[in-house]
């Protein structure tokens, strides 16, 4: 992992649209030095053996097959409807 330095520090907090004050330089300096080693610790951790862990749950989702009958449910579209004119659907109107 590439080391955070000062040149670095001022890219980031330009991509950030943040000022740092430069008396302050120092200390996120090294605040960030400090997050990244944490990071770098995770990053030695062996995960060999870890399960993948997608959603947090052991859950699946239980769905139903789609029911169509072919002779029920084909060829109800305009002629199915209760008003039609001219090949539109007639709907009550929304606003008198």
């Amino acid at each position: 992992m590439a080391e955070i330095n000062k040149k670095i520090l001022k890219h980031l907090a330009e991509l950030a649209r943040i000022e740092i004050d430069p008396k302050k330089e120092d200390k996120f300096l090294a605040d960030f030095k400090s997050i990244l080693g944490h990071f770098e610790e995770l990053a030695n951790l062996d995960t060999s053996g870890v399960v993948p862990m997608t959603g947090g749950t052991s859950l699946e989702n239980i769905t139903r097959e789609d029911d169509f009958n072919e002779n029920e449910d084909q060829g109800k579209g305009v002629e199915g409807f209760p008003e039609s004119k001219d090949g539109y659907l007639k709907v009550p109107p929304v606003f008198e």
